[in-house]
């Protein structure tokens, strides 16, 4: 028999794996043989995939390319039913006070469009706390123990709230990291935003990103919530849509 694939140049090599998906590279070719294991968990091949399908980023800013690639690839928001399209669907630990949680048209009454196209509706509250909560399993969602414990990517939430013009109202919003066993690792919890009658409706973006959070954590827990401060019958209280918890590369 001629000359196998081991004769190749290391650079033919990279170039030839490169053109394999992602998962089977992991799973399959890197149990090949030591040259191979070396490649894949090596940078170049995965700088050389990350440049063929367009995920850039300043290599001095990387310290894995291989998390990199596949956090990339997985980016997504990982809240189901942000915006009420599917009425409470996913969403959990629902705490009706009032009139209970509704979901409106944008840009409902005394209200303004949303900052995004692409968002229709929103959650609203009524005159006592509704609150509302979804937990997220990341090993589910494709994260890996490994990768959780070990890369730590951030992770990203965000939310918006809104009043309505002719009422106040009342926001919160808490995100835990939860271990196997539902312990919490990490913890945000806002200050309970005041909005005040007269308002302009407008919407406001909320945000916290948890970096080096230790290793074990294997869930999100989302809650958020509000009322209004007027005690209205009805739907008066604070108003939430595009939710979203993001794992960054």
């Amino acid at each position: 028999p001629g000359p196998g694939m081991e004769s190749l140049p290391e650079a033919v090599l990279v170039r030839i794996l490169a053109s394999i998906p992602a998962v089977e590279l992991v799973l399959v070719c890197r149990l090949v043989c030591c040259q191979w294991k070396n490649l894949v968990d090596g940078a170049a091949l995965w700088i050389l995939k990350c440049q063929q399908e367009g995920l850039s980023r300043a290599e001095s800013d990387v310290e894995n390319w291989q998390s990199f690639y596949f956090l990339s690839k997985k980016r997504r928001n990982l809240i189901k039913n942000p915006c009420g399209e599917e009425g409470l669907e996913h969403w959990g630990e629902v705490e009706n006070g009032g009139d209970g949680w509704k979901i409106e048209e944008l840009p409902g009454d005394f209200g303004k469009e949303f900052p995004s196209e692409e968002v229709h509706k929103y959650f609203v509250t009524s005159y006592e706390w509704c609150r509302k909560a979804q937990v997220i399993d990341l090993r589910a969602e494709g994260y890996w123990e490994e990768l959780m414990d070990t890369t730590q990517p951030k992770i990203m939430v965000r939310d918006w709230y809104a009043g309505r013009g002719d009422a106040g109202c009342l926001y919160e919003l808490c995100v835990k990291l939860l271990s196997e066993n539902e312990d919490v690792l990490a913890e945000y919890k806002s200050d309970t935003v005041t909005i005040p009658q007269g308002n302009d409706g407008s919407w406001t973006e909320i945000s916290h990103t948890f970096s080096s959070y230790g290793p074990g954590v294997r869930f999100v827990r989302f809650e958020h919530g509000g009322q209004d401060t007027l005690f209205w019958q009805g739907w008066y209280g604070a108003r939430v849509t595009g939710s979203s918890v993001t794992l960054e590369p």
